[in-house]
């Protein structure tokens, strides 16, 4: 029994070494798909609940909160490298990164009341950033909508601008990127024009 024994506990004893490795490994692993798992699940509601704030909500932001939820939308969008850059010696962006498919972008952002308009002169200035950062597209977003000299503007140089409507629509769950396929739209015909002056006067 002595000889067997001292033949077997080496085998024991490694069978045991490998199994606790084994279940040592087991638990790592699973641990951290429970944590990859929980994240996801939070950034998943980070996503809807960026997706959920309406129209109303953002008016009421600062224009650094707007700025801010801009580029949240970009990145659940799936944008790259966007950070905020608003603020006193901006150059005219409010926000930079990169599109899903690697293009450079510039971002205005004005948090304006409803009834006040985006003039053109707003739009020469980002086409002036657009050209100080080297960006492949500028992005105009507003909460209010464009006068028709800036939206003709935008659409001569390839400015993305994107009014009220079309915020809602981003907000809602549409790609940036959609949003280039109505642009220069969306504003409305003369009934379009008079229910905005219905709702929020001049």
């Amino acid at each position: 029994m002595v000889v067997f024994w001292s033949l077997v506990w080496p085998y024991l004893v490694g069978a045991l070494v490998l199994g606790g490795a084994g279940g040592a490994a087991w638990w790592l692993w699973r641990t951290d798909r429970q944590v990859r798992r929980r994240d996801h699940l939070w950034r998943q509601a980070d996503r809807l609940e960026n997706g959920r704030r309406t129209l109303a909500e953002m008016d009421a932001m600062t224009g650094t909160e707007f700025e801010e939820q801009v580029a949240a939308l970009c990145r659940r969008d799936g944008c790259t490298g966007v950070r905020r850059v608003g603020g006193a010696n901006d150059n005219g962006a409010d926000v930079l990164g990169s599109l899903p498919d690697g293009r450079t972008m510039v971002i205005q952002c004005k948090r304006y009341a409803p009834t006040r308009t985006i003039a053109s002169r707003e739009m020469r200035d980002l086409l002036g950033a657009k050209v100080h950062f080297g960006a492949d597209l500028a992005v105009f977003v507003t909460t209010t909508r464009f006068s028709r000299p800036s939206e003709g503007f935008a659409v001569q140089h390839g400015i993305l601008a994107v009014h009220r409507d079309h915020l809602g629509l981003w907000n809602s769950g549409a790609s940036l990127l959609s949003l280039g396929e109505v642009n220069g739209g969306g504003q409305g015909d003369t009934r379009h024009r008079t229910r905005w002056r219905q709702a929020y006067g001049e």
